[in-house]
């Protein structure tokens, strides 16, 4: 029999968990952009790109992708009508990269839809567990210092704030950092 008070057990189980609610959650996203006819690769750009403007030798560091791979999937990007280039008013040998109206849409339509997949995992936690699940899940994301989605000074995560406390925001809401019109 497994001791629940010894840390190692906790940790175990912990582990395991983390495990199953990744896959769980990675086959959601899988086949929420399949129905969106994206790569989840492909998803996870419109997301960055919905609440950023980055360089594209930010989206490398971001994705975890070399700059030849970033390069290639911007391309298909810009091909499809979901993102545009655009030279950096900072820094003309650099590149940033934005969304297309269409790939605006695109992203708001991916985002609601995998929002509506992954929220039946929620049903069981009151607005206080979620809130606090959300916090958690914050501090535990590695980001790298200086990239897109790298801790503010507020420690917010990821694209990702404070909850959101804004009159009608749902329970658990988080507001995105730096999204346009917020």
């Amino acid at each position: 029999m497994t001791d629940a008070s010894d840390p190692t057990t906790t940790d175990a189980a912990l582990v395991d968990a983390l495990a199953q609610l990744t896959f769980t959650v990675w086959d959601t996203i899988a086949d929420v952009a399949a129905a969106h006819a994206l790569s989840p690769t492909q998803m996870r750009l419109l997301g960055i790109l919905r609440d950023h403007e980055p360089t594209m030798s930010d989206l490398a560091l971001h994705l975890g992708l070399d700059r030849s791979s970033v390069s290639g999937l911007i391309d298909r990007a810009v091909r499809r009508g979901l993102v545009r280039r655009e030279p950096d008013a900072n820094d003309r040998r650099s590149t940033r990269v934005a969304l297309t109206p269409e790939g605006a849409a695109d992203a708001r339509a991916v985002d609601a839809d995998a929002a509506a997949h992954i929220r039946p995992l929620l049903a069981g936690l009151g607005a206080r567990d979620r809130s606090r699940l959300a916090g958690l899940l914050q501090r535990m994301l590695p980001v790298a210092p200086g990239a897109v989605g790298a801790p503010d000074a507020a420690g917010a995560v990821g694209g990702v704030g404070a909850v959101d406390d804004t009159p009608g925001a749902p329970a658990g809401a988080v507001r995105a950092r730096g999204a346009r019109g917020a």
